[in-house]
């Protein structure tokens, strides 16, 4: 009896000690789609979010603290990433990088302000993220009504006298870029031939396709993410349809020519100039390299997120969420995208989108260099 006390004894000063020592730690957080359709893009954020944490920790951490990284999975669906997001503030994190869905980013951050947490997104590019006037928000990436411009300049370039379609996915992000696309193609006087919608998940697109058949659409721009744009494309080519696909940044994965093959060449889309070229990132990637990780999409912009974070609460010696984001907007940081900045809504100012072009080696590159970094 006396020897189980002893061993109760023990036991409870070596849980006490365990729990004592993590919470010296900083509990922060990434969050985004982990499993489901979008996870190569949650697995993306999960590699940038965890390089970052260990090269932060071995820095010496952040206010002499050591990070925990704690990972949230929201699969894009909008309940799950409440959820996920009242888990968070539950475990007292004062940051997340996350979430990469805008129909996960918007009503997460409405529990995160109201949680006193601060969040920076990556990859959400809806406007309404940080049009709502909310203290917490950030992002990184750029916002559709400027994807959407850089889409039309493009298709009024090289489209100009033939048939469009502009398809969109139904969700926040989906029909917000096709929206803004639309958008701007008519400021400009073009009218699309085809504007139909589709449902995220479906995977029969044969219907749609032979009414692209029918109206001799030479481009169709898809307002979705990359899986179900990657079996429009397939089927296009499975009806015998040259039509160029033209989509937005949800389509910076590899997965998508593995879904196409070869059918991926001509295939084009937007995203901001590839961060895995510029100087400020050359030794980031190389680490990513080493560890056998393509740090591709949106790896380094969630990167970048804990950069700006933690380089912020080093300034203020606080991780107040207010103080921080306060300290963010008022200043500029250097990260692996570069120094970046933000205005008053939390919107970076540094943008340049450009468009990218698809191989059928699986492999893209951009093809209109010059417009700057």
């Amino acid at each position: 009896m006396r020897k189980s006390h002893i061993i109760g004894l023990a036991l409870g000063a070596s849980l006490a000690l365990s729990t004592a020592a993590f919470a010296q730690d900083i509990p922060v957080a990434v969050a985004g789609p982990m499993t489901g359709g979008e996870s190569a893009f949650g697995i993306q954020m999960k590699n940038g979010a965890e390089l970052a944490v260990a090269d932060l920790n071995a820095a010496g951490g952040v206010l002499g603290k050591k990070l925990a990284l704690q990972v949230g999975d929201d699969a894009c669906d909008p309940k799950q990433a409440r959820s996920v997001a009242e888990k968070l503030a539950g475990a007292h994190v004062p940051f997340v990088a996350g979430h990469f869905c805008s129909s996960s980013s918007i009503p997460a951050s409405e529990s995160y302000a109201e949680n006193n947490i601060l969040q920076i997104t990556p990859a959400s590019t809806n406007p309404v993220f940080t049009e709502r006037k909310l203290w917490n928000v950030l992002r990184i990436c750029g916002r559709d009504d400027q994807q959407g411009v850089v889409a039309a300049q493009y298709i009024l370039k090289t489209f100009k006298d033939k048939n469009v379609a502009i398809l969109n996915d139904k969700t926040t992000y989906g029909k917000g870029l096709a929206d803004e696309t639309k958008k701007a193609l008519n400021a400009a006087g073009f009218k699309e031939k085809l504007f139909e919608s589709y449902n995220k998940g479906d995977k029969d697109f044969n219907s749609i396709v032979s009414r692209l058949k029918r109206e001799n659409i030479d481009l169709v721009y898809v307002g979705g993410y990359h899986q179900e744009a990657g079996l429009i494309l397939r089927q296009m080519r499975d009806q015998g349809l040259k039509t160029v696909l033209m989509a937005g940044d949800a389509m910076n994965a590899k997965e998508f020519a593995s879904i196409t093959g070869p059918a991926a060449e001509g295939t084009l889309f937007t995203f901001g100039p590839d961060p895995r070229n510029k100087p400020t990132a050359k030794a980031i990637v190389e680490k990513f390299k080493a560890k056998g990780i393509d740090p591709e999409g949106y790896t380094l912009y969630t990167y970048a997120a804990f950069q700006i974070w933690s380089q912020a609460a080093a300034k203020v010696k606080s991780t107040d969420p207010k103080k921080v984001i306060a300290a963010i907007k008022d200043g500029s940081w250097d990260t692996v995208l570069g120094n970046l900045s933000f205005d008053a809504k939390g919107d970076i100012k540094q943008i340049d989108y450009v468009v990218y072009k698809w191989d059928a080696k699986g492999n893209y590159a951009e093809i209109n260099p010059g417009k700057g970094s």
